[in-house]
C-alpha cells in the first residue's frame, strides 16, 4: 500500500501548480483505499510483487477519487471526508476539471498495462456513467424500484471493484476461474458495502458510526431500507408522504428515522445484505486456503458486521 500511495500522488503532479494542488485535494484527504486494497489482495492468489499490480492498484483509485470529485457537483456537496468538498472550496468547474484530469492520469497508467486492461477500463467507464446516468434519469416503464435502485449501485460501486479484483488477478497470473471467482467477488463487496451503508445511515446513532444519521433524506435520496419500507401490505402513510422528497428540518429527520428504524424495511435490507454476502462467500470456496483468503472472508464479514 505504500507504493501504491506513493503513485498515486506521483501520478497527480502537474506543471500547472493549481492542478496539482486541486488534484491533491482528495488523495490527501485519505479514505479507506478500499479498491486499492482489494487489488492488493486479489494479487496474492498469485505473484503479487509484480509492478504492474501496483500500477493497477493506483489505477482504479485514481478513477473512484475522479467519480467522487464529479459526485460532489452533482449533489452539490460541500463536504468530503471530513474537509470541504473541491467544489465548495474553489468551484464547480474546478471540481469537473480535477476529476477529468484524474481520468486522464488513470487512462495514462492504464495504457502501460495493454490493450486488454485498456479494454476493461473502458468497459468499467461506461458502467460507472450508465449507473450514474441510471439513476439521474430515475425509473422507467414500470420498471421494479428494487430492482432498479441494486442495478444503480451494482454499477455505480460495485463495477470498479470488480475491476480491481480482476487487475489484481490478472497481474500477478492468477487466471480461470480463480480469476473470475475474485472479480465476482469484487462486484458483491462493492454492492454489499453500499447497502450496508444505506442501513448505517438510519439505524446507527452518529456516536457509533461517526457520521450523522438521515443524511439520505436531507439529500432526498431514495436507499434500500426506504424503498423496502413503502412497498408491502402495511406502508406508514405518513412514512410514504415524508420520503416523497427531501427533508430539512431536525424533528422531521427524527421522526423519519424513527418511522424507518420501525418499519421491515431495515430488516428487509439486511436480508439482502446477508444474501449477497453468502454470494461472496460461495465464491470464496472455490479459491485457495492461504491468508489472503481469510482476509477477504473477514472484509466480508465486516460488511454485515458494520450495520450493527
Amino acid at each position: 500500500m505504500a507504493r501504491v500511495e506513493a503513485l498515486l500522488h506521483n501520478s497527480v503532479h502537474s506543471d500547472f501548480d493549481f492542478v496539482t494542488r486541486a488534484s491533491l485535494h482528495l488523495v490527501d484527504a485519505g479514505g479507506k483505499r478500499f479498491r486499492p486494497l482489494f487489488t492488493l489482495l486479489a494479487a496474492h492468489f498469485g505473484k503479487p510483487d509484480s509492478e504492474d499490480v501496483i500500477k493497477s492498484a493506483a489505477i482504479v483509485e485514481l478513477v473512484h477519487l475522479a467519480t467522487l470529485y464529479h459526485d460532489d457537483v452533482m449533489d452539490e456537496a460541500t463536504m468530503r471526508r471530513g474537509a470541504s468538498s473541491a467544489n465548495a472550496r474553489w468551484d464547480n468547474s474546478v471540481a469537473i476539471l480535477a476529476g477529468d484530469f484524474l481520468f486522464a492520469r488513470a487512462s495514462q497508467l492504464v495504457a502501460d498495462l495493454g490493450a486488454d486492461a485498456v479494454r476493461l477500463m473502458a468497459r468499467t467507464f461506461e458502467a460507472l456513467v450508465t449507473g450514474q446516468m441510471r439513476e439521474t434519469v430515475g425509473i422507467e416503464g414500470g420498471e421494479d424500484n428494487v430492482e432498479h435502485y441494486l442495478e444503480v449501485i451494482s454499477e455505480k460501486t460495485g463495477s470498479l471493484i470488480a475491476t480491481a479484483g480482476r487487475f489484481g488477478a490478472s497481474f500477478a497470473g492468477v487466471e480461470g476461474k480463480r480469476m473470475h471467482a475474485l472479480e465476482r467477488i469484487g462486484q458483491l463487496l462493492g454492492t454489499a458495502f453500499q447497502i450496508s451503508d444505506d442501513i448505517i445511515d438510519i439505524a446507527s446513532p452518529s456516536a457509533e458510526s461517526g457520521k450523522t444519521p438521515g443524511t439520505d433524506l436531507r439529500e432526498g435520496v431514495p436507499t434500500l431500507p426506504m424503498l423496502y419500507a413503502l412497498t408491502g401490505d402495511n406502508v406508514d402513510p405518513r412514512l410514504r408522504e415524508m420520503l416523497s422528497g427531501p427533508l430539512s428540518g431536525a424533528d422531521e429527520i427524527e421522526e423519519a428515522l424513527r418511522r424507518l428504524r420501525d418499519s421491515d424495511g431495515l430488516l428487509r435490507a439486511r436480508r439482502k445484505l446477508d444474501e449477497y454476502a453468502e454470494d461472496a462467500r460461495s465464491q470464496l470456496d472455490s479459491l485457495p486456503d492461504c491468508p489472503a483468503r481469510d482476509s477477504l472472508s473477514a472484509l466480508v464479514d465486516y460488511v454485515v458486521a458494520r450495520t450493527y
